[in-house]
């Protein structure tokens, strides 16, 4: 139909009504409007940081020492294995690519298996094996590791060859070149994390190790690396990676977060600092603590310059447990930050064996099962340390024997022969025993389980009075009327075991009744009262020579020889050679507890 002039008018007035009524009904009530104006819902993201710490070589739930499963009365279990099986049902749970696996140190020392592949079949010969730690964490793909301690106890070349077989970064940003200060391993890595909202979330991991490595394993790196302090070298890095855009800074130190040391004043430096860190370096959003070996699930430490907590968490050691950091993100002002942060822990007797990783590793650990049952010698009786802190144990004066007659033998052609020999053991494991009959390689690495070599040092006998002195601190001063409990006399202050030292070659008394710094009594070399002004030769392990646990005298004492032989491997040489283990050979009586002169046992 042709458009005339008021067909036209009427449909536009009727067009215009009509828009005028559905305004009216459109038009937007006071709780609309209100509706329109609230803020947009913030955009989130949640992940999962596992971590794991102070494995030790713990592959399998295997005690390669007792030759069986490994078993404790809490009911633990242990082993890359079982960690690998947690990791799985987490990432199951959250989304692999909303998780992240981290390591706080020290991986390759710790079992037979270790010192397998670092000394019997090393790594680092040609053509050598990757390494089974790697071989597994690689297979249940770490993104970092920390550096620890004992990573260095092989020295750099197996430590390097370590870390080349790894598919993830091993971090230590507090180890540097001793000339150019520069960092030897990388500092840190970043991690993206991809997010829904179009939007990566960078995290970044501080990889920080232990200063007390110059000390431990100074024959190794001395002039070679440094190890500055962690808060120092967290204070300088944080803000670098702040300011590299990490939404979220997480350590991975080899410390723990007592915030003591075991070095005295021999290092400037704090041994377990954690705690410190998270007080006073201002960025960091959650530390997985190591080297204490301890189990922390959630500990909260306020910053003292933002006010914030930040979440420490440290996983019971030889993968006995699995850190699990939850953090939530939120978008805000054009950036993710951190809404919130909690720990937990997750124990790996709750899950069966990854049979990946069952089957990855069975030959390496086929080989290390096969080698340690070796028979080596034949002992006439049982010897035990069940009771060796508290009581002189044939045991222990069996690594004495050991240790005396290799020093002397090194000594022989030298100036200080006709010097006498003493030597010092510690009682490190309560359960350690040699039975009588065969007696095999893993019977006498269950007695002396650190990879520590021997150093022959010269010391006055007014030295070894105080270091017997600094020694007999372990006990508890116990009255002499009191009633004696074993299990309560004994490591007094928190002293370990490994931190008490028999000492052979003299004779002693350690009066319990008496405050610490007056317990040795009756102190005789040869039956007569000890000369501090004599001259001794001290056998003593690289461990305690370079200041481990802080006994007087022996760090500065002149160092007359040392080797990079265990001492485990030195006693099964002795036990071999000798054919037969009798403590005719090598018991003697050198100490006894007792209180105002009275014997205790």
């Amino acid at each position: 139909m042709p458009l005339n002039r008021r067909s036209f008018l009427g449909k536009s007035a009727a067009t215009g009504a009509g828009v005028a009524l559905t305004g009216a009904v459109v038009a937007p009530s006071a709780e609309a409007a209100t509706a329109a104006h609230k803020p947009k819902k913030k955009k989130r993201y949640s992940f999962t940081v596992m971590g794991t710490t102070d494995l030790h070589g713990h592959v399998f739930n295997w005690d390669y020492y007792k030759d069986a499963e490994y078993k404790d009365a809490a009911g633990n279990a242990q082993g890359l294995s079982r960690i690998s099986t947690l990791v799985q049902q987490v990432r199951e749970e959250k989304g692999r690519h909303n998780t992240l696996l981290i390591d706080a140190g020290d991986t390759i020392q710790g079992t037979p298996l270790t010192y397998y592949f670092a000394r019997v079949d090393p790594i680092t010969a040609a053509n050598g094996p990757v390494h089974p730690m790697a071989q597994a964490m690689n297979a249940i793909g770490y993104d970092a590791a920390a550096l620890g301690n004992h990573e260095f106890n092989y020295g750099i070349d197996t430590l390097r060859k370590f870390e080349s077989q790894l598919k993830f970064p091993l971090l230590g940003a507090n180890a540097v070149d001793a000339k150019t200060e520069k960092p030897a391993f990388r500092p840190y890595v970043i991690k993206k994390l991809r997010t829904p909202h179009g939007r990566d979330v960078k995290v970044a991991i501080l990889g920080l190790t232990n200063p007390g490595i110059a000390i431990w394993d100074k024959a190794y790196v001395q002039g070679v690396l440094k190890f500055p302090g962690i808060e120092e070298q967290a204070a300088l890095w944080v803000p670098k990676l702040k300011s590299m855009g990490a939404d979220v800074v997480i350590v991975s130190a080899h410390t723990g977060a007592s915030g003591t040391s075991s070095w005295g004043d021999q290092l400037p430096y704090v041994e377990n600092a954690a705690a410190n860190v998270a007080k006073s370096v201002p960025g960091i959003d959650a530390i997985l603590v190591g080297h204490a070996h301890v189990e922390i699930e959630q500990q909260l430490v306020t910053n003292e310059e933002t006010g914030k907590s930040v979440v420490l968490a440290e996983p019971l050691c030889y993968a006995e447990r699995l850190a699990l950091f939850d953090f939530e993100l939120e978008w805000d002002k054009g950036r993710w930050s951190v809404a919130s942060v909690s720990s937990k822990l997750l124990n790996s007797a709750s899950v069966a064996d990854d049979p990946k990783i069952t089957k990855l590793l069975q030959d390496e650990h086929a080989l290390v099962v096969k080698y340690v049952n070796q028979v080596v010698g034949r002992a006439t009786t049982t010897l035990t340390t069940v009771d060796a802190r508290y009581k002189d144990a044939p045991i222990i004066d069996l690594i004495n024997k050991v240790q005396a007659d290799v020093v002397t033998e090194a000594l022989k052609s030298t100036q200080y022969a006709s010097l006498p020999v003493l030597s010092q053991a510690s009682p490190f494991s309560r359960t350690s025993e040699i039975p009588a009959g065969d007696v095999t390689i893993r019977d006498l690495s269950s007695l002396y389980v650190y990879d520590n070599t021997l150093v022959a040092k010269l010391m006055t006998g007014a030295q070894v009075r105080a270091y017997l002195e600094f020694s007999a601190e372990y006990f508890v001063q116990t009255a002499a009327g009191a009633v004696v409990d074993v299990d309560k006399i004994t490591n007094a202050g928190n002293r370990p075991d490994y931190n008490y030292d028999y000492v052979s070659g003299v004779s002693y008394d350690i009066d319990i009744a008496q405050a610490a710094g007056s317990r040795i009594k009756n102190l005789k070399f040869n039956g007569a009262d000890l000369d501090d002004a004599a001259q001794f030769v001290f056998a003593v392990n690289n461990y305690r020579a370079n200041g481990g646990g802080a006994f007087p005298g022996v760090a500065t004492a002149q160092e007359l020889w040392a080797e990079s032989t265990e001492i485990r491997t030195r006693i099964a040489e002795w036990v071999t050679a000798k054919g037969v283990l009798d403590p005719a050979d090598f018991a003697s009586v050198d100490w006894k507890l007792t209180r105002d002169g009275t014997p205790v046992f």
